[in-house]
């Protein structure tokens, strides 16, 4: 890309013309074929949801602000209200289309649609969701909203630097290493140093056929094994 300067020989930013603040997410629902998000509801979802999680051993709550609820289902249900009620961050639960059943939860944050950025957060899934084509699909509806819908030109993961999971995910679901932010919040009374990530709107495409491909059913044998991975599939979209 070209640089350029302003009038007095300084460089500055690719021109964006006609730009035009996008709309905030809606609380409607985002429908796939394994799942479907649906506006976080504490009377809808939270108990098959609280069933879910209590299938954890405590590990999935490590990284997270909140948790482990440990059987208690008063303070579960008290967290999700606030979920319920909060428009920034903005929550969705994950529904599995077969069954009905809630299983975890996801949500938009810092919300800025006058710049065109908005995070993804508060990742919270059960163990019969980590690890499926379910939460793919979640991340993808998600992506889909966010620069289809919406128009967004960023769209952020941040997460523990020590949370290896989530970095790996971060990878696979073609989000690009940004850098590390030290000593950028505390949480449950300890340090976190944050691990930044992005997908850009002129990243989306690419990645957008990447995750189409995968979902695809013809990708999965009658087992349910999947013939070619995400990671191969989102790395060719970043090589171009």
């Amino acid at each position: 890309m070209t640089a350029r300067t302003n009038d007095h020989g300084q460089p500055i930013g690719f021109a964006v013309p006609d730009w035009k603040p996008c709309a905030r997410p809606a609380r409607s629902a985002m429908v796939g074929r394994s799942v479907r998000l649906e506006p976080l509801r504490v009377a809808d979802h939270a108990e098959t949801m609280f069933e879910a999680v209590s299938a954890d051993d405590g590990s999935m709550w490590t990284y997270l602000a909140i948790g482990p609820f440990d059987g208690d289902r008063a303070g579960f249900d008290a967290w999700l209200a606030k979920c319920e009620a909060s428009e920034d961050p903005l929550f969705y639960a994950v529904v599995e289309q077969a069954t009905g059943r809630a299983l975890g939860y996801a949500s938009y944050l810092r919300i800025e649609p006058a710049v065109g950025v908005i995070e993804v957060g508060h990742i919270t899934m059960s163990p019969a969701l980590q690890r499926t084509v379910m939460a793919t699909e979640t991340m993808y509806l998600m992506m889909a909203r966010v620069f289809d819908e919406l128009g967004y030109r960023r769209y952020e993961w941040k997460c523990d630097s020590l949370n290896a999971p989530s970095r790996a995910a971060a990878k696979r679901l073609g989000f690009q290493y940004e850098g590390l932010f030290r000593q950028a919040t505390l949480y449950k009374n300890r340090n976190r140093d944050t691990a930044w990530f992005s997908i850009l709107d002129t990243e989306w495409p690419a990645l957008k056929t990447a995750f189409t491909r995968w979902l695809d059913p013809s990708n999965f044998d009658g087992q349910g094994r999947q013939k070619q991975s995400l990671s191969e599939l989102t790395a060719a979209a970043a090589s171009g």
